[in-house]
């Protein structure tokens, strides 16, 4: 099974080689969780869930991962910019993880809002990843 922290290194390292969403980001950029007094806007990755889709158990083959941006821009074109940033980066992206085998990346699910209680602008962005282990 590819580890959850393997996934998220790897989506991380594909992430980091974009130019332009670097130019995006600038300040704090990447992070693996959210920042206390950090610069915006940044990403962070959230909850990682390995399952089964047909039967709900634990799978050697599907993940979940969750990406979240924020900003604290006026409006949510900054928010929007990195989420389609990050989409077109990943869409069916094929991340090599180590000597195990590929994953490709499927967007399964994606949102923007505004956190009232937060005052920031939060992108969420869920993938699917599925693994083919080498044999």
């Amino acid at each position: 099974m590819t580890a959850p922290g393997d996934l998220q290194q790897a989506l991380f390292l594909r992430l980091k080689s974009d130019a332009p969403l670097s130019a995006l980001l600038g300040g704090a950029g990447l992070l693996e969780r959210e920042a206390v007094n950090g610069a915006f806007p940044y990403v962070t990755c959230g909850m990682t869930s390995a399952f089964d889709g047909n039967t709900g158990a634990e799978n050697d083959a599907d993940q979940l991962i969750t990406l979240h941006v924020w900003s604290k821009a006026q409006g949510e074109g900054e928010t929007q910019a990195i989420m389609d940033r990050v989409k077109a980066r990943l869409a069916e992206a094929v991340l090599i993880i180590g000597p195990r085998g590929q994953t490709r990346l499927v967007l399964e699910f994606s949102e923007a809002r505004y956190d009232e209680e937060l005052l920031v602008h939060h992108g969420m962005l869920r993938f699917r990843a599925l693994t083919q282990e080498n044999t």
